[in-house]
């Protein structure tokens, strides 16, 4: 028995330790770290997991995958005439998306949520060179207009899909020195508050603060004393970073950590459906359906991979089904595309690469690499036909499909080296700056409708002039492409941008400059005590209703 369980224990029965007091403190243990805590640098799903317990966008879509306000009073859509269509100078047709703020909101310093922190974000979002990464981009915006302290409105010189999602705000009060540092030399990611001093008062509006920060280790989470809405259930909220799955399960059955959430990076699937089968009473067991699309980038770059009978060959050699049946027991569909059937824009009308050894084979040989050497393919020149990926070391889902890649491509004449990184290494580095040589494996975490302008769109590459913002990391640079993803972004007729989107699944599955793999299963193991959590199965986290996790 752990140490904290025993103390509990006793506390119990010796009457000296409630019940009730001994779930005052929630413990949730996440397998990576977060690489930073402003909202817009770094698009980590464990940043945003962190930040949804102690911060609020403006507008998501909830748990029913229906868009609603947080910081608003009302979400604002044509049909309520909270957003307007506008005639531009030039005579197009624009729109004005009027906002207005919940009133008493403030941040956790005391400091009152306002305009000026809506005017403050929209102007550092809009700019270039401040390295924003986000799901809904303030320079959607080309105008502010500032009514009062709590209404404003944003005008937009197009129509969009997603007018009325938008992001975070930051406290002007705190981050305009930061900003003022320089954002065009990379000045605010080093300054912001967020990532140089997160316990700061004041940095968060939502129900819970950040009051400890042990780099690598722990984050600790208490009640925002300013906070207006529901009083949060727990005193504490810890988040511990186990980056080994496998001790973090061990750390769930000793006691020492209470959940392991299904949204954050954590138990993989197969632990938790062994786990489920081991010990079926002691917690609650959830597997939510989700957006996550878990998938390869390629390094085209590279010249072997710049060959898409290369690629596609690769594809052919992996036998996805048997994987997703062995490792999770099925409960996670093979992925076409980026795009789930879930979603409503999904078209099954795209390439299909099923597993064929010997069409991968014949690939590889129209490619040039027509020649065995120890059971590797070689080309004229002799070199073999070798490849590095990288993923998220300490995963143990990640690492068990790293070998099965490994024997299968293998039987395909394709050696693959293995070389995985911490995920703030990982998520930090190597994939935002494009240093690996071959593959990298993670997940995307997409939230409801979402524009693939982020990860897909040419705009979206990071590079050093954009302070390595944006999330394209495969660098994928396609002017069709690029033009759907415009075109689809204004399309308010679901008709016509569910052609475009199918159009855009179309390219992704003809070019494979990124594999799919499959869509993941979110697997939840919470106490049977805790309540109020609800997963979202999007990206816009359970977290976000943190307020009503409570102890029973």
């Amino acid at each position: 028995m752990s140490i904290r369980a025993a103390a509990a224990a006793l506390g119990l029965l010796f009457g000296f330790l409630t019940p009730a007091a001994a779930r005052d403190t929630l413990v949730i243990g996440v397998a990576q770290f977060a690489p930073s805590l402003n909202p817009y640098i770094d698009p980590a799903v464990m940043k945003s997991y962190v930040l949804d317990f102690a911060t609020r966008p403006l507008s998501v879509y909830d748990p029913d995958w229906k868009p609603v306000c947080l910081l608003c009073t009302e979400l604002p859509t044509i049909e309520n005439g909270g957003a307007k269509f506008e005639v531009q100078a030039d005579g197009s047709k624009g729109l004005a998306v009027t906002f207005t703020l919940r009133p008493n909101l403030a941040w956790s310093d005391g400091v009152p949520v306002t305009t000026r922190d809506a005017l403050f974000t929209w102007k550092l979002g809009s700019n270039a060179s401040a390295g924003f990464s986000n799901n809904h981009p303030w320079d959607r915006a080309k105008r502010m207009e500032v009514i009062d302290d709590h209404t404003f409105i944003l005008h937009l010189d197009h129509a969009v899909v997603g007018y009325n999602i938008w992001d975070h705000l930051l406290p002007e009060h705190l981050e305009a020195q930061a900003a003022q540092s320089g954002v065009e030399n990379g000045g605010y990611l080093k300054a912001t508050l967020y990532n140089r001093a997160p316990t700061t008062r004041g940095l968060y509006d939502g129900p819970y603060m950040v009051t400890d920060y042990k780099s690598g280790a722990e984050i600790v989470l208490e009640p925002n004393p300013h906070w207006a809405g529901q009083k949060p259930g727990f005193k504490r909220v810890v988040i511990r970073t186990i980056e080994n799955t496998a001790a973090l399960e061990a750390n769930l059955l000793s006691g020492d950590i209470d959940m392991a959430p299904g949204d954050a990076p954590a138990l993989s699937i197969d632990q938790v459906i062994a786990l489920q089968q081991k010990e079926p009473d002691r917690f609650t067991y959830i597997f939510k359906p989700s957006l996550n699309y878990e998938h390869i980038d390629l390094q085209t770059s590279n010249p072997i991979l710049a060959d898409l009978r290369v690629r596609q060959a690769l594809l052919y050699g992996i036998d996805r089904q048997t994987l997703v049946a062995k490792l999770f027991a099925g409960k996670q569909p093979v992925a076409a595309s980026w795009v789930n059937p879930l979603d409503s824009n999904f078209t099954a009308e795209t390439a299909n690469y099923p597993f064929n050894q010997a069409k991968a084979k014949a690939l590889l040989a129209q490619a040039g690499w027509n020649r065995v050497a120890d059971g590797i393919c070689v080309n004229a020149k002799g070199e073999r036909l070798s490849l590095e990926i990288d993923t998220t070391s300490g995963n143990k889902v990640r690492e068990l499909t790293e070998q099965i890649l490994q024997s299968q491509w293998k039987a395909a004449c394709v050696e693959l080296t293995i070389h995985n990184e911490p995920a703030r290494t990982l998520f930090g580095e190597t994939v935002k700056k494009r240093s690996y040589t071959g593959m990298a494996m993670y997940a995307w975490s997409s939230v409801v409708n979402e524009s693939p302008r982020k990860t897909l769109h040419s705009s979206q590459i990071p590079n050093a002039a954009n302070n390595w913002g944006g999330a394209n990391y495969a660098a994928v640079s396609n002017p069709k492409l690029d033009s759907d993803i415009d075109a689809a972004e204004r399309a308010l007729d679901p008709p016509q941008r569910r052609a475009i989107w199918a159009d855009m699944q179309r390219i992704y599955a003809d070019n494979l400059w990124i594999l799919p793999l499959f869509f993941r299963a979110e697997p939840y193991v919470s106490p049977k005590w805790l309540k109020g959590l609800t997963p979202t199965g999007h990206g816009d986290f359970s977290p976000l209703w943190a307020e009503a996790w409570h102890g029973e």
